[in-house]
């Protein structure tokens, strides 16, 4: 079968895209893009061409932009091209050259519209440099099986050719391409892969592309059978608490899968590495308040539960609050201030003092404190709970530390960390969505109250 039949076939097999739906192929000018975009054209699907220019090798990569363009004319397509400044991206993001290349190109094609996939010219010489890169610097199943035909938006619809096939059908269609010099370099560690070691291994075990190719294709449905396994396990073990994943320990402990393999593919998607895996199977058995951390996510120890929240992403804040009226938005909530008259408070906070300073008088987690205006001095402070602080609870004339009233209302050590309180002069006034100090409380001596209301987003 032609290279032309191969890849018709290929799409079909995999379901990579229909002759509807326009394509946006990502074209260097190089051998393996410049068949990309014959194949394409003659099997009548429409697309256009997008071009990175990297600025890497100097008047060469100019060489490069110009050709694209040419290209796209000769075919009569959209091109669409922009010049990156990888060094400096690559010096900034603390990368390296090749991983700011493939960030800035992958971060640029789907802000062009339009498109509903972006095809990339990878072939199986690609996919099996992939395999043996991940395999030495080690890799899970999904770095064994490499490339796939579809990812999301991306899809590879030579990942079946030999790049040998390709150099046969541009000889044979006489087509013309640019050579990029940097290929020739061994710095980089796919050259490497591709001029030393694959040669090397090819010495001694003659089929060695081929055996290879194979695995790929084992690894791909040994893959589809484990991913099952592990979603089923850890659908049983999270329970979603809003933006919390919870996971008991215990279970955990007992799943019936090899606990490593489990852990890491729990804490993979949260930004952790596969060296944190030791890590986190040590916090099953550490106390309440251990954890770790990645870039993105933390994974608590709380008594018998496993908690993965994201990390803040701002700091806490100190947000001053000048006026009596309007909202003051923090975190995922805001609040609401409004003065209002006797009138409008609630008749239940207007009995007798001994029954208003009933702890009963209001439930003890409350979205809505209603306080005593003429005790009200602005500005006001809202931030986060620290060590330390105190307030005369509602119901109360004795001071109590927050940290005793969290582990009387059974607070986790999660739910400890969301805790805002609103302070004025130096006096916390209300415990955000918990408790107003007593000190602030409405009497039937008042005749002015602020009402504050916790709204949550």
């Amino acid at each position: 079968m032609d290279l032309l039949a191969s890849f018709k076939e290929h799409i079909t097999a995999h379901r990579l895209f229909t002759e509807k739906d326009r394509l946006l192929l990502a074209v260097s000018g190089g051998l393996d893009s410049v068949v990309l975009c014959e194949l394409c054209h003659r099997s009548g699907f429409d697309f256009a061409i997008a071009h990175a220019n990297f600025q890497l090798r100097g008047a060469e990569s100019d060489r490069d932009e110009q050709f694209v363009r040419q290209l796209a004319a000769h075919y009569s397509k959209e091109v669409f091209v922009q010049r990156f400044d990888t060094t400096s991206y690559a010096e900034q993001q603390k990368v390296s050259i090749q991983v700011a290349a493939r960030e800035l190109r992958y971060e640029w094609f789907p802000t062009l519209p339009g498109f509903r996939y972006i095809v990339t010219a990878h072939h199986l010489d690609d996919n099996i440099e992939t395999l043996l890169m991940n395999f030495f610097k080690g890799t899970g199943i999904a770095g064994l099986r490499a490339m796939l035909p579809a990812q999301g938006h991306i899809v590879r619809p030579l990942l079946f050719a030999k790049r040998a096939e390709l150099q046969q059908f541009a000889g044979q269609n006489t087509l013309t391409w640019v050579e990029d010099s940097s290929n020739i370099s061994d710095k980089y560690t796919r050259n490497f892969f591709r001029h030393q070691v694959i040669p090397l291994v090819q010495q001694h075990y003659p089929g060695t592309l081929r055996n290879l190719a194979d695995n790929i294709d084992r690894f791909r449905e040994i893959e589809a059978v484990y991913q099952q396994a592990v979603g089923q396990e850890k659908q049983k073990l999270f329970e979603y608490e809003s933006n919390e994943i919870h996971i008991p320990v215990l279970k955990v402990k007992k799943t019936r899968l090899p606990l490593k393999t489990l852990v890491y593919e729990i804490i993979r998607h949260y930004g952790f590495t596969p060296h944190q895996t030791d890590a986190a199977i040590g916090l099953l058995d550490s106390p309440s308040g251990k954890y770790i951390a990645s870039s993105t996510h933390r994974i608590l120890k709380d008594r018998n539960w496993w908690i993965i929240t994201p990390l803040q992403t701002n700091l806490a804040r100190n947000i001053l609050i000048e006026s009596p009226h309007g909202d003051v938005f923090f975190d995922d909530a805001v609040l609401h201030l409004d003065m209002l008259p006797i009138g409008q408070v609630p008749q239940q906070l207007l009995a007798d003092p001994s029954a208003t300073r009933a702890p009963k008088a209001l439930p003890p987690a409350e979205d809505i404190a209603w306080l005593d205006a003429a005790h009200i001095q602005f500005p006001l402070l809202l931030r986060k709970w620290q060590t330390g602080d105190y307030f005369y609870p509602f119901g109360m004339q004795k001071k109590k530390k927050l940290s005793r009233f969290f582990i009387d209302n059974k607070l986790s050590l999660a739910d400890k960390e969301k805790v805002w309180v609103l302070e004025m002069n130096k006096k916390i006034i209300w415990i955000v969505g918990w408790r107003i100090d007593d000190r602030f409380r409405v009497t039937p001596g008042t005749r002015q109250v602020l009402k504050l209301e916790r709204r949550m987003l």
